[in-house]
């Protein structure tokens, strides 16, 4: 299997991670334990050394059952958890929630559900717009002080926000870089959106479901309206929402 370094400070990952969101949730019934734990036990096995779960899958029990299965595996593996969503009785949680405090609340029950004594990549599940982001990234860099988180990330930011976010974390010199946000080091370039465009467009064209297709056309559509016209000259323009 080959490797991946992200960051400047050396998180190494598999080329190829598992994503362990449907094991437990989100896409119909929760599948046997057993059978979960053997799969990812499975993939350590064939090369894989990266896992990605997160609080609000189940909630919590993907957490568990990620935390059971790589028990055996502690220092070989890199898990990804994330925050930000707001808890509630319900089964999907629908509010946002990247209050400092919070994170650290979460932070510390994640620990205890993964069984481990540090989180590898910790990254803020969706952007908080009541939240600076600067607020969110010194919270983790709290964590990442205190020893509890090695690298800090971001899920489905734009380029302004992965660049209030870096410039938060300058004056972090132990602690890792994000992963989803490793384009960070590209925003001192006006080239930064491009390159976020790029990776939508090509998560495009390797999408086989028209449904799938269609989410993110409309994201990049949003996200991107100065590029959006470079985008309809590789697709379908009936794609564009």
């Amino acid at each position: 299997m080959r490797k991946r370094k992200l960051g400047k400070n050396g998180l190494e990952v598999s080329a190829i991670g598992l994503g362990c969101l449907g094991m437990t949730f989100g896409y119909g019934p929760a599948h046997d334990k057993k059978e979960m734990i053997a799969v990812i036990r499975a993939a350590v096995e064939r090369g894989v050394t990266f896992f990605d779960t997160a609080e609000a899958y189940g909630p919590f029990t993907n957490e568990e059952l990620v935390g059971e299965a790589l028990a055996p595996f502690r220092g070989k593996v890199v898990i990804a958890t994330k925050f930000g969503w707001k808890s509630d009785s319900s089964e999907k949680w629908t509010e946002l929630d990247s209050r400092p405090e919070h994170i650290k609340q979460v932070a510390e029950a994640s620990l205890k559900r993964l069984k481990i004594d540090a989180i590898d990549l910790f990254y803020q599940h969706r952007v908080d717009s009541n939240v600076p982001i600067e607020d969110v990234a010194g919270a983790v860099k709290d964590l990442i002080r205190e020893g509890k988180v090695k690298h800090f990330g971001l899920c489905e930011a734009g380029a302004q926000t992965i660049r209030g976010a870096q410039g938060s974390r300058a004056n972090i010199r132990s602690g890792g870089e994000s992963l989803k946000t490793q384009c960070c080091q590209l925003s001192r370039s006006s080239g930064l959106d491009s390159f976020l465009l790029a990776l939508w467009v090509r998560a495009f064209s390797q999408a086989r479901s028209t449904k799938v297709r269609s989410s993110i056309a409309r994201i990049i559509a949003t996200s991107f309206p100065v590029l959006r016209r470079r985008l309809e000259r590789r697709i379908r323009p009936s794609l564009i929402i």
